[in-house]
C-alpha cells in the first residue's frame, strides 16, 4: 500500500469514527428528502418550459432551465455519493475523479447561470429595444454552451486532483496543491460578485427616477430580493467549502469540527439552493 493510499485510509477511518460518535448519519435524512423533493419539482418546471414555444423563446426561461439541469446533475451525483457513503462502498479513484469533475462543473455552471440572470435583467432594462437582438434564444443557447465548456475546463484538465468530493464526508483528501482549487473558487467568486454588483448598481441608477422602487412589493424589489436570496444560497456553500479547505490544512483544528462542517455543508447547505430554486423562480 502506497503512503498516499495509507493516508486516505487513515483519514477515512477517523472520519467514519467521528461521524458515528456524533451520529452525523442523521443528516442524510434531510439530504434525501430535499433531493427527492427537487427531483419532483425540477423536471416539472423543465417540461413546462420546453413544452411551451413561448417560454422557449424567452432568455430568462432558458437560463432557468439551464440552472435546473445543472442542479439535477449535481443532485444525481450527490445522491450516488450518499448511497455510496451509506453502504461504505470503496470507489475507484478514477471514478472519484470523474465524479468530482462533474460535481464541480455542474455546481459552477449553476452559479454562473444565476449570475447571467442578473446580467439578463440588467440588459432587458438598460437596452429594452435591442434586448431581443442582443440575447436571442439562439445566442443564449450558444452562451450557455460556452458556460458549460468553461466550467468543465479546469475540473477535467486538472490531472492532479486535490480532493475527492465523491466521498467528501469520508474525508478522501490528497493534501497537495490546495492553493489551485482555492484560487479557482476565489477568482470565480470575485468575477461573479463584481458582475452582480455592477449590474445591480447600474440598474438602480438607470431606474431610480421611474418610480418602480417606491412600492414595497413592486416587481423590481421582488426580482432583486429573489436574485439576492438565490445568490446567497448558491454562494454560501462555496464559502463554507473554502473554510473546509482551510480547516483541513490546519493541523491544530479539531477533527470533530472538520467533520461537522463538511457534513452539514455537503448534506444541507449545498442542497438548499437546489430545493428553494423552483419556489423562488415561481415567485419571480
Amino acid at each position: 500500500m502506497t503512503s498516499s493510499h495509507l493516508l486516505i485510509s487513515n483519514l477515512t477511518k477517523d472520519w467514519i469514527e467521528t461521524m458515528e460518535r456524533w451520529q452525523l448519519q442523521l443528516f442524510w435524512i434531510p439530504a434525501v428528502i430535499i433531493t427527492f423533493a427537487t427531483f419532483i419539482a425540477n423536471p416539472i418546471l423543465l417540461v413546462c418550459i420546453f413544452m411551451s414555444p413561448a417560454l422557449r423563446r424567452e432568455t430568462r426561461y432558458l437560463l432557468v432551465a439551464n440552472t435546473l439541469v445543472a442542479d439535477i446533475i449535481f443532485l444525481i451525483l450527490n445522491l450516488v455519493t450518499l448511497i455510496g457513503n451509506a453502504v461504505r462502498a470503496e470507489i475507484p479513484w478514477f471514478v472519484c475523479q470523474l465524479s468530482t469533475a462533474l460535481l464541480v462543473t455542474a455546481s459552477s455552471c449553476a452559479i454562473i447561470t444565476v449570475t447571467l440572470m442578473v446580467i439578463d435583467t440588467f440588459t432587458a432594462v438598460r437596452w429594452p429595444l435591442q434586448y431581443h437582438n442582443l440575447l436571442s434564444p439562439a445566442r443564449t443557447s450558444s452562451i450557455l454552451g460556452v458556460v458549460w465548456l468553461l466550467c468543465a475546463i479546469y475540473p477535467f484538465t486538472n490531472n492532479k486532483v486535490t480532493m475527492c468530493l465523491t466521498l467528501l464526508s469520508f474525508g478522501f483528501f490528497k493534501v497537495k496543491n490546495m492553493g489551485d482549487i482555492e484560487m479557482y473558487f476565489f477568482v470565480s467568486a470575485v468575477i461573479c460578485t463584481f458582475l452582480i454588483f455592477y449590474c445591480y448598481i447600474r440598474l438602480y441608477m438607470v431606474t431610480r427616477t421611474q418610480g418602480i422602487w417606491h412600492s414595497r412589493f413592486s416587481r423590481a424589489r421582488v426580482t432583486v430580493l429573489v436574485h439576492g436570496v438565490l445568490l446567497l444560497l448558491y454562494f454560501a456553500p462555496g464559502l463554507v467549502f473554502a473554510l473546509e479547505i482551510y480547516i483541513f490544512q490546519e493541523k491544530n483544528m479539531s477533527q470533530d469540527l472538520r467533520v461537522w462542517i463538511s457534513t452539514v455543508n455537503a448534506n444541507v447547505f449545498m442542497l438548499l439552493p437546489r430545493a428553494f430554486a423552483p419556489c423562488l423562480y415561481g415567485l419571480r
